[in-house]
């Protein structure tokens, strides 16, 4: 465990094995933090810490990170996080995969900093689809819990936050022209639940030029399919 300050705002992170890097952005949604990598059904950090540098973080207000609240935070906030951290290690280039909030934050870091990214895995990747809802009430089951920690923070500025974050559409990072114009290889292994709409993940197969999709891969010889799928992907990437 290492952590990275900036300012106010304290990222804490892991490092992994060694080779070519690789930076993690895990699921839980606002509470996205790299412990939760060992519930999943594909764990990166234990599949390819032999041959990667695996770079874990926890993003801010999530698992050991802190970090002040504005009405002004949002996606852009913890792109920058995560940008900040790989400058701090020295990374120039990288690959990257992330779960569930991790598809959308992986698309605003493709569009915002394509250099800076060699391949990409989409896990299930999280995006607006009849669900919009479910997606307020488990941001304001995480901002409850973080509140006594910001009194400071009013409730218009929290309904911004969260409308921030919450109140756009398909992977709520960038738009379906904006998919098409990516040109970072793709894994996307497809989701199929609330949070995680099927429609999302074949929109972005649909969409980006370079995808290799994956519709099963959760349990039994899928996953056992997918691990070697998703190795062999990043090994042919890697530079």
């Amino acid at each position: 465990m290492a952590e990275f300050r900036r300012d106010e705002i304290s990222i804490h992170y892991d490092v992994e094995g060694d080779g070519y890097p690789v930076l993690l952005i895990a699921p839980g949604g606002m509470r996205s933090a790299n412990d939760l990598w060992g519930n999943m059904p594909w764990n990166p950090r234990s599949a390819l810490a032999d041959d990667y540098r695996v770079i874990g973080m926890d993003q801010r207000n999530a698992g050991r990170s802190s970090a002040p609240v504005s009405a002004g935070d949002g996606w852009d906030t913890m792109t920058a996080d995560q940008l900040a951290l790989l400058d701090h290690l020295d990374v120039e280039r990288c690959h990257v995969i992330g779960m569930c909030i991790g598809g959308p934050y992986i698309m605003n870091l493709l569009t915002t900093a394509p250099e800076r990214f060699s391949a990409a895995v989409l896990l299930q990747p999280v995006g607006i689809d009849d669900n919009r809802e479910s997606m307020y009430e488990m941001f304001d089951l995480w901002a409850e819990a973080l509140a006594p920690d910001h009194p400071e923070v009013t409730t218009d500025a929290w309904h911004s936050f969260r409308s921030n974050m919450w109140d756009g559409e398909f992977v709520l990072t960038a738009t379906r022209e904006q998919v098409a114009a990516v040109e970072t290889p793709l894994l996307v292994a497809m989701g199929n639940d609330l949070y995680h709409p099927q429609s999302t993940s074949r929109a972005i197969a649909e969409l980006a030029p370079d995808v290799t999709f994956v519709e099963s891969w959760k349990d039994g010889e899928a996953l056992t399919a997918f691990d070697a799928t998703a190795k062999d992907f990043l090994a042919r990437h890697t530079p």
